[in-house]
């Protein structure tokens, strides 16, 4: 059991539009909003002592103090599922997440999930901020998105990592095989995101969406399909899936955002690949315990690797040379 714990902050600027439990959601980006709607409503999060309610307006100066309370036991069975470990020690542990799997149970996937692993292979270890359903788990990758994922082993790891999330300070590289031959060698996509307006399941380039950005550098070309390394500056949901597909340069295997392109590739290439290909290759930040930088590389899994060369072995592939 992972005992109670307090904190305490103060606000440094007014925020007219912001309400508390939005404020709070942006600070502690790994609590659902509803769980910290629940803790204000419960007096566990209170302002200049005062309990509140969630559309209270923060104001620079206030004062607020939040009661984590006891993580519960968790709902999700251990499980003995293999973990590409690239790193550990007593605070956390980095992974190199294998495609197929989805990092935390919901209706659907209550088990074989990255969390049962992670219950077996940590035991008791594991923070408790995420609740009984993501206990250690920070951040989080699409099923069918493989590489590098952190999982804090203690709340005092996960906060810190949390408020490094939140900052944008942690570094988060991709690499992507875009459908098409993309011209351009570099730049920057700065488009806002929200959910899709019709399609619930999809995210979409939206006005007056959240503010998101993509830098990317080109690394290789092939006949009907490209390389590219890309770096995510916001973390958005589905970011560089729908920023690429904006340029009309969709992830090669991702039929949800990309379903004609795809058949294009298919048909030129011949190369069919079973997700979308689409890898966390490197992962960077700053050790809560050491206040050393350190970064994580994780390779290619075998699916990405083949989908590469079979690309290099079609007609016109082109390194690109910096």
């Amino acid at each position: 059991m992972v005992s109670q714990r307090s904190e305490s902050f103060i606000i440094e600027q007014s925020l007219p539009r912001a309400r508390l439990d939005s404020f709070l959601r942006a600070r502690f980006p790994e609590v659902s909003r509803g769980t910290i709607q629940r803790l204000i409503e419960g007096g566990h999060i209170r302002v200049n002592g005062r309990t509140v309610k969630a559309t209270h307006v923060p104001r620079a100066g206030d004062l607020v103090s939040i009661i984590w309370p006891e993580a519960r036991p968790a709902e999700a069975q251990p499980e003995d599922i293999p973990l590409d470990i690239l790193y550990e020690d007593s605070d956390l542990l980095v992974l190199n997440k294998a495609p197929g799997i989805v990092v935390h149970p919901a209706a659907g996937n209550e088990s074989g999930t990255l969390v049962n692993a992670l219950l077996h292979y940590c035991g008791g270890e594991l923070s408790g901020i995420g609740g009984v359903a993501r206990p250690g788990i920070l951040h989080r990758l699409d099923k069918d998105t493989s590489g590098c994922l952190v999982v804090a082993k203690n709340d005092n790891t996960h906060l810190r990592l949390a408020e490094q999330f939140a900052g944008r300070d942690v570094m988060k590289i991709y690499d992507a095989i875009l459908c098409g031959e993309f011209r351009t060698p570099r730049g920057d996509i700065r488009e806002p995101i929200a959910r899709h307006p019709t399609q619930r399941k999809r995210m979409a380039i939206v006005k007056g969406g959240r503010q998101a950005w993509t830098s990317y550098e080109v690394v290789e070309r092939f006949r009907g399909a490209t390389l590219v390394r890309a770096q995510l500056h916001t973390g958005r949901t589905h970011q560089i899936r729908v920023h690429f597909q904006h340029l009309g340069f969709p992830i090669v295997g991702d039929d949800t955002y990309g379903k004609k392109q795809n058949a294009r590739v298919r048909e030129q290439t011949k190369c069919i690949t079973p997700r979308q290909m689409l890898h966390a290759a490197v992962l960077g930040f700053t050790h809560p315990r050491t206040e050393k930088s350190v970064q994580f590389q994780a390779p290619w899994p075998e699916d990405f690797a083949e989908a590469i060369e079979a690309l290099r072995s079609g007609e016109g592939s082109k390194k690109m040379r910096k």
